[in-house]
C-alpha cells in the first residue's frame, strides 16, 4: 500500500534533513548546486524515493517532477536564496551585527520555500510497486547520475568528473543511513 501525500511529505522531509545533515552532504549538494545548475530538494527526493521506496526514478519522470515544481523554485526558491547570499557582502548596511538577524530570516523563510517545494514533489512522485528488494550503492548512483544531467543539460554546463566525488558522498552517506 502506498503512504498518502501528507505521510509521504512528512517521510520525505524528514529523510531530506537527516541525509543534509551527514557530513560532508551539505557541501556536496552545494556543489551539485553551483556547479551544474542542481536542485537539491529534487536530488533529496529522488533519493528518498529509491531507497525508502525502491522506486528508480527515470529521466521521464525526473523530467516531470522538475517541470512541476520548477516555478516554485525558480520564482521563489531562488530569489530567496539570491537576497541571503547577497546579504553576506552587501550593500550597506550588510554584512553587519545589524543586518544578520535578517539575514537569519530570509535564510528560515527560505528553508520553508524548500519544504513547499517539498510538498510540491511528494505530491507528484510517481509510486509505482518496487520493482526489486533493496535498492544498492550502483543503481542509486544512476539516479543520481540522471538527476545531474538533466539539471546539467539545461544549463548548457557539462558535469565532468569533478562532480563524481559529491555523488558519491551523498550514495555513501545515504547507503550509511539507510544500512542498506
Amino acid at each position: 500500500m502506498n503512504p498518502g501525500p501528507t505521510e509521504l511529505e512528512t517521510d520525505s522531509w524528514a529523510f531530506a534533513l537527516t541525509i543534509y545533515a551527514r557530513p560532508g552532504v551539505a557541501d556536496a549538494c552545494l556543489t551539485l548546486q553551483n556547479e551544474a545548475g542542481v536542485d537539491v530538494m529534487m536530488l533529496l527526493m529522488a533519493t528518498f524515493a529509491a531507497v525508502r521506496h525502491r522506486n528508480l526514478l527515470t529521466p521521464v519522470e525526473i523530467e516531470a517532477l522538475d517541470k512541476a515544481c520548477r516555478p516554485w523554485r525558480e520564482q521563489i526558491v531562488w530569489r530567496l536564496r539570491a537576497i541571503r547570499t547577497e546579504l553576506k557582502t552587501g550593500p550597506k548596511p550588510a554584512p553587519g551585527g545589524a543586518t544578520e538577524p535578517f539575514r537569519a530570516k530570509i535564510k528560515a523563510l527560505e528553508l520553508e520555500a524548500e519544504k513547499l517545494e517539498n510538498r510540491m514533489l511528494a505530491e507528484c512522485l510517481p509510486l509505482k510497486p518496487p520493482g526489486q528488494a533493496k535498492v544498492g550503492p550502483e543503481q542509486l548512483r544512476a539516479v543520481l547520475d540522471n538527476i545531474v544531467m538533466h539539471f546539467a543539460g539545461k544549463s548548457d554546463i557539462r558535469p565532468d568528473v569533478r562532480l563524481s566525488p559529491s555523488i558519491e558522498l551523498i550514495v555513501e552517506a545515504t547507503m550509511l543511513v539507510e544500512r542498506i
